[in-house]
Order: C-alpha cells, then structure tokens, then sequence
C-alpha cells in the first residue's frame, strides 16, 4: 500500500527532473541549432586524416596486423575503430570541459539557471547529454565513411555507435568534473597533455601485446580511453567476447563517478 502510494509521486518528481535537465540540453540545442553542420565537420576533420594518413598510407608499408583476441585486420581496419572511439571522446570532452568552464565562470549562465527550478544536478545531466549528442554527430558520420569504405558492416555499426554513446557520456562526466576544479585557462594544458597521452597511448595505433614493458601495458589496460578502443574494435570487427563486459562495465562506473562529482561541485560552486 504504502509503496503503491508513494510510486506515483516519486515517478512524477523523476519526470519533472528530467524534463529540466533536457531543457539544458535544449537550450544548447537551440543556440547552436544553424552551427550543427561546423559540429560535424570539425569533429570528423580530424579522425578522418588520420585514418587515410596512417590507415592506409602507413598501413600499406605495415600490413596485415594481429589483434589481441588474434584476429588478422588491415591497418586501416584496425586503427578505424580507434579513431572513432576518440573522436566521440573529443567531442564530448570539448563541450564538457572548455565550453563548460566558460559557461561557469565567465558567462555566469548557470546562475541564471539557477534562478529558475532547475538544479544543479539537473544542469549537469542537461549539459552532459549535450556533451553526448555532440560525441554522436562525430561518431555517426565517421560511420558512415566507415561502412562506405568496407571497414565495418551496417549491423555492426550500430552497435559501434552506442559503444560510442557510452564513451562520450563517460568522457563528458569526468571532463565536467574536472572542470569543476579549474581555476583559469591555464589548468587545461593539463588536461590536454593527458588527452594526447590517452590518444597516442591506447592501443590507438598498435595492439597491446606489441608493448614490450609488462609495466607499460598494465598503464594501458587501465587507462579509459584503452577501454574505449576495445569495446569499439570489438563492435566493429564482430569479435564478441567476455571482455567486453568489462569495457562496459568500466565505463559504466566512470560515468557514474564523474556525473555524482560534477554535481556535487557545482552545488558547492554555485550555491554558495
């Protein structure tokens, strides 16, 4: 009885919640609604020059290569799927952290939110599914391109593509939060020095059981982006396996993290 009771009026404060938070995301929607076309060039520019730079032209000096599960791929087939696994943690991380610490501390936007029912927690679900949708128009052109050149299938495109979902809403959680923590422009050379780290250091461009250093592969295993790849190669090369629970899994929890510590900075931020 008492559970029956309280249902609805718990359902109905979750729906009111969420409908705020997507009036965030709407917001930005709606800002940059006539810009959506420079979103997807910019985002897809780079991944793609590195998959005809180093895809086929590096790959047509290196060759077959052998994946860690021991599949034999083209080059270009295997470095594709990194490429689209970064390009959506670009793409999130770039409105998640620049675009958001300006928001918060020099356009002073969420204050004014603020005035209004939305709350902080709310602002910082809206801004990361902005952050996400921005990762899925990158990761759904690189697709495309993907499929038209035979680097993956139709089928397990799709599949790829919420693999990429998920890595955006990950990316975009942690990079928020961080944010959260900066003070000026000159935090994020940081940042993007781990970005590049992560980018160049993640089974990107060769396979994992090519790293010499027992050490140096642990790093790897352990670092998000290196998760990242593998669920998305594992998609994109319809190799299922175990593992990919554990890539799922990983960025399942660093979502969580990341969404939890953003919201409880901003509160601290803004409401004091």
């Amino acid at each position: 009885m008492v559970i029956t009771s309280l249902a609805p009026g718990v359902y109905a404060r979750a729906d009111a919640s969420v409908k705020r938070a997507a009036s965030v995301t709407e917001r930005n929607i709606t800002a940059l609604k006539s810009l959506y076309w420079i979103l997807v060039v910019s985002g897809l520019f780079e991944p793609l020059l590195y998959l005809f730079s180093i895809g086929y032209g590096v790959g047509a000096l290196i060759g077959p290569v052998t994946t860690d599960s021991g599949q034999v791929v083209s080059y270009a087939e295997f470095v594709a799927p990194a490429m689209l696994a970064s390009s959506a943690m670009a793409g999130a991380l770039s409105e998640a952290t620049f675009n958001f610490f300006a928001k918060m501390k020099f356009s002073k936007q969420y204050d004014a939110i603020l005035a209004t029912p939305v709350r902080a927690m709310e602002i910082a679900f809206g801004e990361l599914l902005w952050a996400m949708a921005r990762g899925a128009l990158y990761s759904a052109a690189f697709l495309v391109i993907m499929v038209a050149t035979g680097l993956t299938s139709a089928g397990w495109a799709v599949g790829a593509f919420v693999a990429a979902l998920l890595v955006g809403f990950a990316f975009g959680s942690v990079g928020m939060a961080l944010s959260t923590f900066m003070t000026s422009w000159q935090d994020f050379d940081l940042f993007v020095t781990v970005q590049v780290a992560l980018f160049l250091f993640s089974s990107t461009f060769t396979p994992l059981h090519n790293i010499g250093s027992p050490v140096l592969r642990g790093l790897v295993q352990v670092s998000p982006l290196y998760q990242s790849v593998a669920l998305v190669r594992s998609l994109t090369l319809a190799d299922l396996n175990l593992g990919m629970l554990v890539n799922v899994g990983y960025l399942a929890v660093m979502s969580a993290i990341g969404l939890a510590v953003a919201s409880r900075r901003m509160n601290k931020i803004l409401l004091k």
